[in-house]
């Protein structure tokens, strides 16, 4: 199906409580030399939000020399800017508590004295979905199942390839696009709710016209755009909608640092200084630790922040207002349009500190019970620790530290005993603010795949399975791994980390979702993330339980879940021979327990005198 570019007279399809209401675009002018708006960002808006001012970027030729006007109850023009770029309006609304939904119309008109010419744009306010600004975020209770759309599953063949958009369909491609679409995941719903997972994370939707390597999606061209390879506006409505019959939130992957060089913004910068380093690709060097270091050099704190990610990601200046405030109310926007559940924030510490101390307030002030997940790629908790504090206040970190010890642990890459490292890195949660927040996964799209981390060993995937999922923490999950998918190890190789789930494209041989052609390996694995995720969704002290660990001894390490009223007990054991731990050790947890019962297996464990943990394992003991 073709889908055109975005108008240049910009028809926009709304959404009246996540429903579909047509925005109409500017009028013809009256005259013989027309004005037209390119772009009205945000395309529409909400009456009854808890911030009343909207800036509106109007983008048309020489439309600075036009003064906006509009006459509607409730909506009145705070402030008019006009920046180096005539082609840029920057519109302050205030739009008062009891303002009502409706068309505005804003009238654009030539000053006295100027050109005989006019054009009229109608801007329109929605109502609110009741308790939007009450939304619950993700949580301690929910379990992420994370998947990159393009490699998930083709459901409409029509848009594999668009006409307009230069990365065309070629699946013989590792970076090539390979068909997958928001229908895909749609048609597929039923799948990652049966596993048990209540949370969806696709990797960015918003449209990517890069000429190459734009499945990924983190070099956007138009932040209000769906890409339409992946479908529409309306279906990744659709798509929150059906998640939420599913019993599924949908979190959205937003970049905040960069754009795409294709962007439409590159093509007609509103100011200068709108891309850092004068829009002339200067590197960034990845010192992330400088923007906390007390030691470090303003260059390079500078540079951490202000360097592009790479040539084709120009970097954006924060420090501009009106770069930070499109950036905020597009994230909102999002939220309210589409029902969120929360945002997981790509390269987070690569912005403007006080950019995101702004982000993070603004948008918890809207949405006080919204969750928020940044990525900040560091082994090192103190470094994670950091941006969850004042003023960043970020509410979620991902738990990179505690994700690599546990996977370097499994890897055999420790020295001493297996687990010491992942037992001393979570004996530093103090450092964090609010630990349980964090996202705790065992892979993702950037990340060599955990079966192959471990050696393709069977048992030592499991292990770390076990562990996310009972970890105080908020587990994260990367597609493909129920089914035990390999990659290189050795080096950075995202082809591999990403390649086709089974059963998602029509002819495929191997079908997951219905189990055809899977190996007897690949049905246990994926029965265990089932029976395992399905599990966690009713430990409620798993969700919200203290932990109390002990130190690891001889390759086996133990730790309990507890509250007032239940308790479990989760031990590993990494050596090749079933190992017998004293109770007595325990007494604190286990002083007049007798028994306890392996959720995964069945199998009852007595606790008289020791626990007996079978070679190479893990149990969750109910006890």
């Amino acid at each position: 199906m073709s889908v055109p570019a975005r108008s240049r007279m910009h028809t926009v399809l709304a959404s009246l409580l996540l429903g579909a209401a047509l925005l109409t675009g500017p009028a013809a002018a009256s005259a013989t030399t027309p004005a037209a708006i390119d772009h009205m960002d945000p395309p529409f808006w909400w009456t009854g939000m808890h911030d009343r001012r909207l800036q509106l970027m109007v983008h048309g030729a020489a439309i600075a020399d036009l003064e906006p006007a509009l006459a509607y109850p409730g909506v009145r023009i705070a402030a008019v800017t006009r920046v180096a770029n005539r082609n840029y309006l920057f519109i302050d609304l205030d739009i008062a508590p009891d303002a009502q939904p409706g068309d505005v119309a804003i009238e654009f008109r030539a000053p006295a004295g100027g050109a005989a010419w006019s054009t009229r744009y109608t801007y329109r306010l929605l109502a609110r979905a009741p308790g939007s600004s009450e939304r619950q975020g993700f949580n301690t209770a929910d379990a992420i199942y994370q998947l990159m759309p393009d490699r998930f599953a083709n459901g409409d063949t029509r848009n594999d390839s668009v006409p307009g958009l230069a990365d065309k369909l070629d699946r013989a491609l590792g970076h090539g696009r390979h068909g997958g679409d928001i229908q895909g995941i749609i048609d597929h719903l039923d799948y990652i709710a049966g596993m048990g997972f209540t949370q969806l994370w696709p990797t960015p939707l918003v449209e990517n016209d890069m000429p190459a390597a734009s499945y990924h999606g983190y070099a956007a061209t138009d932040h209000y755009k769906i890409d339409p390879r992946f479908g529409s506006n309306e279906d990744y409505v659709r798509l929150s909608r059906a998640a939420k019959q599913h019993g599924v939130g949908l979190i959205q992957d937003v970049v905040l640092s960069h754009i795409g060089l294709n962007h439409w913004w590159m093509k007609d910068l509103p100011t200068p200084d709108w891309i850092n380093h004068d829009g002339k690709f200067v590197p960034t060097m990845h010192h992330r630790t400088a923007v906390q270091d007390p030691y470090a050099s303003k260059e390079d704190a500078s540079n951490f922040t202000t360097g592009w990610f790479s040539p084709g990601m120009p970097d954006l200046n924060q420090t501009n207002p009106f770069v930070a405030n499109y950036l905020i109310q597009n994230n909102i926007w999002w939220i309210e349009y589409a029902g969120l559940s929360g945002l997981r924030i790509d390269t987070f510490g690569y912005s403007d500190g006080a950019f995101l101390a702004q982000y993070t307030h603004r948008l918890l002030a809207e949405y006080p019970h919204l969750n928020m997940v940044g990525e900040e790629w560091s082994k090192l908790p103190p470094v994670v620790a950091h941006w969850q504090r004042a003023p960043t206040s970020m509410p979620s970190l991902m738990d990179f530290p505690l994700t690599e010890a546990m996977r370097t642990a499994l890897a055999g890459k420790n020295d001493g005993d297996t687990f010491n490292d992942v037992y001393e890195t979570l004996s530093l949660d103090y450092l964090y603010p609010n630990a349980s927040n964090l996202v705790l996964f065992e892979g993702n799209h950037d990340m060599a795949r955990l079966y192959s981390v471990v050696g393709e060993d069977l048992a030592r995937w499991k292990m770390d399975l076990a562990f996310v999922m009972t970890m105080p923490r908020i587990p994260h999950f990367y597609t493909g791994d129920e089914l035990l998918m390999t990659s290189t190890t050795d080096r950075r190789d995202d082809s591999s980390y990403r390649r086709d789930f089974p059963g998602g494209w029509a002819g495929d041989k191997v079908n997951a979702f219905t189990g055809a052609g899977l190996t007897p390996r690949q049905r246990e694995a994926q029965d265990f993330v089932k029976k395992l995720v399905n599990w966690r969704k009713g430990a409620d002290v798993v969700h919200h339980g203290k932990l109390m660990q002990y130190g690891p001894e001889n390759n086996t390490w133990v730790y309990f879940r507890y509250d007032a009223h239940h308790k479990v007990m989760v031990a590993f054991n990494a050596n090749d021979k079933e190992t017998a731990l004293p109770v007595a050790r325990f007494h604190e947890m286990l002083s007049g327990v007798a028994a306890g019962t392996d959720v995964l297996t069945g199998r009852r464990f007595d606790l008289a005198r020791e626990i007996r943990l079978p070679a190479k394992s893990v149990v969750i003991l109910d006890i």
